[in-house]
């Protein structure tokens, strides 16, 4: 009966006056006499417990993070109680989950994405060991195209060849350019020689004349034996090295394209059950896969091996004209066809002492 009654007087509104004093209800003594039963049970009961708890708060003070919202409004259900703390640290642990998660969830993609790349590296590089292993010790077959094979020797053969030739001439223009820097020494010793000594100026000054009109012209042919050099380093270092980077990925792939072969054949031998015919198809694709980058690849090798002889015979045509004229003039003496033969070929010296690039160059 007291809890109906406190109930009800809880729920009742108190009208407030325009001076703010309460005004007066008919139920105003009935709320009363509730309110003074009730404070009598509750002093009989939680007298000597309420002594205690008020000496406790007020030595240690609330606890805020106890502290609770009532849903329902005043006089619901406990319920409706919710701690504050719980609410505070529930939002921040799910914001905190959520980025930790998607951050767990792309290293997980990253890693399962390398784990994935390694296994097929792995598995490739097996076959190809495997198949190699197999063609050294003739177990295994290999696809050979005996043509284009030939003009492969052809070409690592001739390269031997140029990078021999690309030696010597290098040699050559070292020895060449130590003799003309000795004639330049010596015409200057012989026109020094051809002041201070009276009785021999003649003499000491032809030979002077002479060698420096021999420095002139070895100066003249070793501006005509620096540009050979230059275009054999060329063809040689650029232009076959490049055709033969395309040969070593060409054979790269048919050791590939025979290893998923030599697989192929090896499943279609074995057993017809639906796990094997599943491994005949996945090995069916790869080897389809294999073989195109095989063919593509020997197309390249093709059409590069036909402008690389193409290129050769006429650069080779063109340099070896020059090296000869050049030559024969120089040893002949003729100063007007050696310099004849620098025009022909659009040649440019460069001046003497321009050897160093300038302080304004080098910036």
């Amino acid at each position: 009966m007291t809890d109906s009654i406190m109930s009800k007087a809880a729920t009742m509104e108190i009208p407030i006056n325009s001076n703010g004093d309460t005004g007066t209800l008919p139920e105003d003594d009935s709320l009363e006499q509730a309110a003074k039963l009730q404070w009598s049970l509750d002093e009989k009961v939680g007298s000597s417990r309420g002594t205690r708890d008020l000496q406790q708060v007020m030595v240690s003070g609330p606890n805020l993070n106890e502290t609770s919202i009532v849903s329902g409004g005043y006089g619901g259900t406990a319920e409706g109680i919710i701690p504050t703390s719980s609410i505070k640290g529930s939002n921040m642990h799910h914001s905190g989950s959520s980025s930790s998660m998607t951050a767990e969830e792309a290293s997980r993609g990253v890693a399962v994405e390398k784990l994935e790349t390694m296994k097929k590296w792995g598995l490739n590089t097996y076959k190809c060991t495997k198949q190699m292993i197999s063609e050294r010790f003739g177990r295994g077959s290999r696809t050979v195209d005996l043509e284009l094979e030939a003009q492969i020797e052809v070409l690592r053969d001739t390269k031997k060849k140029y990078e021999n030739v690309l030696r010597l001439a290098r040699a050559l223009t070292n020895h060449f350019y130590n003799m003309v820097q000795t004639q330049h020494a010596l015409g200057d010793t012989f026109a020094d020689l051809s002041q201070k000594s009276p009785e021999l100026r003649d003499e000491f000054g032809y030979n002077a004349e002479t060698q420096k009109l021999l420095c002139k012209n070895g100066e003249t042919l070793l501006g005509a034996v620096n540009f050979f050099v230059s275009s054999i380093n060329t063809l040689v270092n650029k232009t076959m090295e490049d055709t033969l980077m395309t040969i070593k990925m060409y054979e790269n792939a048919r050791l590939e394209f025979d290893a998923y072969r030599s697989d192929l054949e090896e499943l279609s031998l074995g057993p017809k059950d639906a796990v094997a015919m599943a491994r005949i198809d996945a090995a069916q694709q790869l080897y389809q896969v294999q073989k195109d980058k095989y063919e593509h690849l020997r197309s390249d090798v093709i059409i590069k091996l036909k402008f690389l002889e193409e290129n050769k015979v006429k650069v080779m045509h063109k340099q070896l004209l020059l090296f000869h004229n050049a030559i024969s003039a120089y040893f002949a003496g003729n100063q007007q066809q050696l310099e004849q033969t620098l025009k022909q070929f659009n040649i440019k010296l460069r001046p003497p002492g321009a050897d160093k690039p300038s302080w304004l160059e080098e910036q």
